[in-house]
């Protein structure tokens, strides 16, 4: 399994969010031997949060051979075309290292604020995922066709996010060229139960695992109870079972089990002082882990 890191988009704390803090992420990510780095998307949130496409785009030169993938952008707030345009401008400027994780959202506010009703977000979502697909396999659809077209061959892989409901997967194996699951939504055990309803071989990654590796279990208590569970809206007891904040032991439990359940990429999402704590993922947590 392959570990990828979440840019820092999303304001947790005190600490602010700025361009020096995204490139220390992807260089940390880059000398810690990472597989990819992330950005996904809000166009509001309860916390201020940056734009993630022109996040990802800011880091193509530092992100070196990583792949680059969203995690996931939203193809009905943004629209099919326009989002299409901009990931396949990413993935000409990258050189062919993009992955396209789309979804429709679970936030009715982005909807809200389009003027785009959110009960209609599943049938809009199979249109754009359409169009989308063929426009980043440089096809026409929408009554265009994109130029520069992506450079990938094949065009750029659409993967599809669930939180893994049957109707879910079923979206992703007919739609998508992955599934994109998300770790707070889901347990080592559900997500393999969504695996063995893919196709063998189907491309899968987990992403927003919310990370702190703490030195002890109170401090990883009250990174939950303090900073993450309020923004979330969850219990800190149902989260600490789902997510890498924790001591090293604890992290590495977590990580070992989406291994052996067969996903193949984790998309860690430090909730500050990345550089070190993809420090601490790489040197102490992955040895744990068995990764």
């Amino acid at each position: 399994m392959e570990l990828g890191v979440h840019l820092p988009l999303m304001q947790f704390g005190d600490e602010p969010l700025s361009a020096q803090r995204i490139r220390d992420t992807v260089d940390a990510a880059r000398d810690c031997g990472f597989a990819a780095v992330s950005a996904n998307d809000h166009l509001v949130f309860q916390t201020p949060w940056l734009d993630g496409p022109a996040a990802l785009a800011s880091v193509i030169e530092r992100s070196g051979e990583m792949a680059l993938a969203t995690t996931v952008a939203l193809a009905v707030v943004r629209g099919p075309v326009p989002l299409a345009k901009a990931l396949a401008a990413i993935d000409v400027l990258s050189g062919g290292r993009l992955i396209a994780g789309v979804g429709p959202g679970s936030s009715a506010a982005d909807y809200a604020v389009q003027g785009i009703p959110f009960d209609e977000r599943w049938k809009r979502f199979d249109e754009a995922v359409a169009v989308m697909r063929a426009l980043l396999r440089g096809e026409a659809a929408a009554g265009v066709q994109l130029a520069p077209a992506p450079v990938q061959p094949g065009g750029v892989p659409v993967w599809i996010g669930s939180w893994g409901s049957d109707a879910g997967l079923a979206r992703v194996a007919r739609l998508g060229d992955g599934w994109l699951a998300s770790a707070y939504n889901t347990t080592p055990e559900r997500f393999a139960a969504g695996r063995a309803a893919l196709p063998d071989a189907f491309p899968t990654a987990l992403a927003t695992m919310w990370t702190w590796v703490a030195e002890d279990r109170a401090e990883g208590d009250r990174i939950l109870s303090e900073l993450l569970a309020p923004i979330l809206g969850r219990e800190p007891a149902d989260l600490r079972a789902q997510v890498c904040v924790g001591t090293p032991e604890h992290c590495g439990e977590i990580l070992h089990r989406y291994a052996q359940a067969g996903c193949d990429r984790v998309y860690l999402w430090p909730l500050g002082d990345e550089r070190r704590q993809l420090e601490l993922v790489a040197t102490v947590v992955a040895p744990i882990s068995g990764l």
